[in-house]
């Protein structure tokens, strides 16, 4: 558990709120973005002290180099309100590393952890009154960084922008996805930027997603770029299976993005008595599975999603179905744990929340 102070940035408060806005009751993933942003320039080979402002608009050139060469990278986390009222950001150093990774990848100036954990700390209290309460609501971090030098030339930029925006959250997908196994079109290749988060991966997924959607699918299961053999992710989340009573995922290459709840729960997998296998998983082997009954379950995990059941993966135009996640199922009783430990109802002896005391 690691606790602080609050950072003295440079603080411009609104002089309107919109949180009255806001339906909590019924949060739409992303719709709305809370009453601030945190904004820092990289300029001379070093990091500006960051300042918080009113969220907003920015001016920008249209000649600004992460437009036409996608020097742009982003990270995905969560703050919780815990049991005695205080606010948990959950595992910012992994996603600290997980952006500077990114940023060397984009050959973009990494952030100072301490930089990026004190930036985080003063934006999610600044705008503390819009994390929700309700069960399994968060309010959902923003971290982004992009190139913002105005110039056409193809070069690296020398002036970066980074952002923090926050935003209210709900449940990432209400129901059981629907996947389809894809064997045309490729997210990543190994020795490209799969394992980065940069928007690239994202815009160019979306054609072969938005063809699966119009044949009844929630998402693609994405295989390997060489030989379609292999299982590598699922849309914006990485997958698990459960065969045989193991927990099987795809062991991470340079296609595959490092999931922070992955991590999370293959630390927590042998806690509840389940043995973590990550290899390579083909295709073959999870349809083998289910003709032979083997498999009895299979979900995704993102901070999105946290876990989400798979309730069909389509393999080469055949539907395999999977039963219905009960309350006794690995995945809930993985994703109540990680929550119980987020919220404060277990001890967190792994040190993943960061405590704002409020």
């Amino acid at each position: 558990m690691i606790t602080t102070s609050r950072p003295t940035f440079p603080f411009t408060r609104t002089t309107k709120s919109r949180i009255k806005e806001v339906d909590f009751s019924n949060i739409e993933f992303g719709k709305y973005i809370s009453d601030h942003m945190l904004e820092a320039d990289y300029l001379n080979d070093s990091w500006q002290t960051p300042k918080i402002v009113p969220f907003g608009d920015i001016p920008m050139s249209p000649a600004m180099l992460s437009l036409h060469y996608g020097q742009s990278v982003f990270e995905g986390m969560k703050a919780f309100k815990n049991k005695d009222g205080d606010i948990c950001i959950f595992r910012p150093q992994k996603h600290s590393e997980r952006l500077n990774k990114s940023l060397a990848r984009m050959c973009m100036p990494e952030i100072p952890e301490d930089l990026f954990i004190q930036s985080l700390h003063a934006i999610v209290e600044t705008d503390k009154d819009w994390i929700p309460s309700t069960e399994g609501a968060s309010l959902y971090i923003r971290p982004f960084v992009f190139a913002f030098e105005p110039r056409l030339g193809v070069k690296i930029a020398d002036h970066f922008k980074f952002f923090i925006l926050t935003s209210p959250a709900g449940a990432y997908f209400s129901k059981p996805t629907k996947l389809k196994v894809e064997k045309t079109f490729v997210r990543a290749a190994e020795g490209g930027t799969g394992f980065a988060k940069c928007a690239g991966n994202y815009g160019g997924a979306f054609y072969p997603t938005q063809l699966a959607r119009q044949q009844g699918f929630d998402q693609v299961l994405w295989t390997d770029a060489k030989e379609h053999k292999y299982i590598d992710e699922a849309g914006v989340m990485n997958v698990m299976f459960l065969i045989n009573g193991k927990l099987i995922t795809p062991q991470l290459t340079s296609a595959l993005l490092d999931g922070v709840t992955r991590d999370s729960i293959l630390k927590l997998a042998p806690t509840l008595g389940t043995t973590v296998e990550e290899r390579r998983v083909s295709v073959e082997e999870i349809e083998e599975a289910f003709k032979k009954g083997t498999i009895s379950e299979a979900f995704g995990t993102g901070t999105a999603a946290v876990v989400s059941p798979i309730a069909t993966i389509n393999i080469d135009g055949k539907d395999y179905n999977l039963p219905t996640a009960g309350p006794e199922s690995f995945q809930q009783r993985v994703k109540q744990k990680l929550n119980n430990i987020r919220l404060g109802h277990e001890a967190d002896v792994y040190g993943w929340n960061y405590i704002i005391h409020v």
